[in-house]
């Protein structure tokens, strides 16, 4: 008997016949998470959790995204050692003194990649044992169901989905008039190289990033300047929170421009030339080792196959999403800084809510009060209303502050210069925001957090005993001061 075709016994397989293309294989997945940051891999871990069966995609060999690998992580890890280095100079006020520091880079870094490796290790070991399938490479949508992922190690990979979540992060924006092809010329992740440590340096941008890093050369030894173009730095807080950090750096920085724009820069023998102007017109310059951009973000939203989607995106690249983070298209959700929630955390929530949503629970994000903190010497945290935005809405409020140097903890640490503030409803007394700067202000602040979420009243912060002598004890004596009530703190009642 003569073989049939395709039996398998054929003299000419199927696949060989002229004009026959293999078929492609195809993966199927219930969710499909594009990004691993604390947005993507917290949808992913939480998705599994729920008995999702989920793929986790990214670029990088390491989960973490730009927040453990090149930002919030490392930068932190720097600012720890920048505060040593801070402290052991002061240590002489207190009768110990040390002799000048010296910096090895080279352990400087390893220190730094140490803590980046020992938490993207402690990530993977968690994705595998959710079952979390993880695939290096760019992945681009092809409809509302599909996806195609170029993997890293070479090939192409299809992917069919019920859903998706695209947690694709941002990355630095780069104005035309810094792209000058100059390697004296960084943004955050080659500041966080620690390449070198230059005599001089220029941030452009006075903003949260800026600052810390900022602050991080500083006390590494450089000499340290910065470029504003808002009236003050850090610009989204409350002025009386920024005075003490303000105070601090110009004994520490070379200068600080507010109210200043950068009109031109070129690369110099030795350095970087840069032209500013001012609010009333009049020109200056300088000429600096290196020069860090630090003026914002954009969002990683093209180049993704959104166009092949029901997915709206605005003018500025972000991915416009409702209150449970889906997009236009039903099956495809958004979280973190691709839809302008620019910070960690509120990727993390988004991603959590994201995930609940799509296993079927009937949640949606809407918190009353997402923590902002800068990691300077003295942090600054605040959360819930700020007394700026409460001029700005022409609320009515009463503003209790709480000077640290009524606190006896600030003071065995001689750091006097922090405030914990809290903002109130006087009507119904309720908590509506709360405003710290000093030392530990980032860790303090979720008590706050907690009593804009749970609708506490400044009776209840009052009563809630606090550990005595402690830093946190100035947010009781806070709502204490609303009821001009502090002991350590004189408010007669005004009549």
């Amino acid at each position: 008997m003569p073989p049939t075709e395709g039996s398998g016994s054929a003299r000419r397989s199927p696949d060989r016949r002229e004009g026959f293309a293999p078929p492609t294989r195809v993966d199927t997945t219930q969710l499909a998470v594009v990004g691993a940051g604390p947005g993507g891999y917290v949808a992913a871990f939480k998705a599994a959790d729920l008995g999702l069966d989920v793929t986790l995609i990214d670029l990088d060999v390491n989960l973490g995204g730009v927040c453990l690998n090149r930002g919030c992580i490392p930068s932190k890890a720097l600012l720890h050692v920048a505060r040593l280095l801070d402290e052991a100079r002061e240590a002489s006020a207190w009768g110990v003194s040390f002799a000048e520091p010296e910096i090895d880079l080279d352990a400087l870094r390893s220190f730094k990649d140490r803590v980046v490796a020992r938490m993207t290790g402690g990530l993977d070991q968690l994705a595998k044992a959710r079952k979390v399938t993880c695939i290096q490479g760019r992945a681009t949508l092809t409809g509302a169901n599909g996806l195609t992922v170029e993997e890293s190690g070479g090939g192409t990979r299809q992917l069919q989905f019920e859903h998706a979540i695209v947690a694709t992060g941002s990355r630095p924006t780069v104005l035309p008039a810094f792209d000058i092809g100059s390697d004296r010329i960084v943004d955050s992740t080659g500041a966080l190289e620690l390449a070198d440590v230059p005599a001089t340096m220029l941030v452009v941008g006075g903003g949260i990033i800026g600052m810390e890093l900022g602050s991080v050369y500083a006390a590494l030894g450089t000499r340290v300047s910065v470029v504003e173009m808002m009236p003050g730095i850090i610009p989204p807080a409350d002025r009386d929170l920024v005075r003490p950090l303000q105070a601090r750096l110009d004994k520490r920085l070379e200068s600080i421009m507010v109210n200043t724009k950068v009109t031109g820069v070129a690369e110099v023998d030795g350095g970087v030339h840069v032209t500013f102007e001012d609010s009333a017109g009049v020109e200056s310059t300088g000429t600096y080792d290196r020069l860090l951009l630090s003026i914002g973000r954009r969002p990683n939203s093209e180049d993704l196959g959104l166009e092949n989607t029901a997915v709206a995106v605005d003018e500025r690249g972000f991915i416009q999403v409702d209150h449970q983070r889906r997009t236009a298209e039903p099956s495809i959700f958004a979280i973190g800084d691709v839809i302008g929630s620019a910070l960690a955390h509120t990727a993390s929530a988004e991603g959590a809510v994201a995930a609940e949503v799509i296993a079927g629970h009937r949640v949606a994000f809407e918190p009353n009060a997402i923590p902002g903190v800068v990691y300077t010497d003295p942090e600054i945290a605040w959360c819930g209303l700020t007394e700026d935005e409460a001029k700005e809405e022409g609320r009515t409020v009463k503003v209790a502050r709480f000077p640290w140097a009524a606190s006896g903890r600030a003071t065995t640490m001689d750091r006097n210069e922090g405030l914990t503030k809290l903002i109130i409803d006087p009507e119904t007394e309720r908590v509506l925001g709360m405003g710290i700067v000093g030392i530990g202000a980032g860790d303090m602040i979720s008590e706050g957090v907690l009593a804009v979420e749970m609708a506490a009243l400044a009776r209840d912060v009052a009563l809630s005993i606090h550990p005595h002598p402690t830093l946190s004890e100035t947010v009781m004596e806070a709502a204490e001061v609303f009821y001009h009530s502090s002991p350590h703190l004189y408010s007669p009642p005004k009549t």
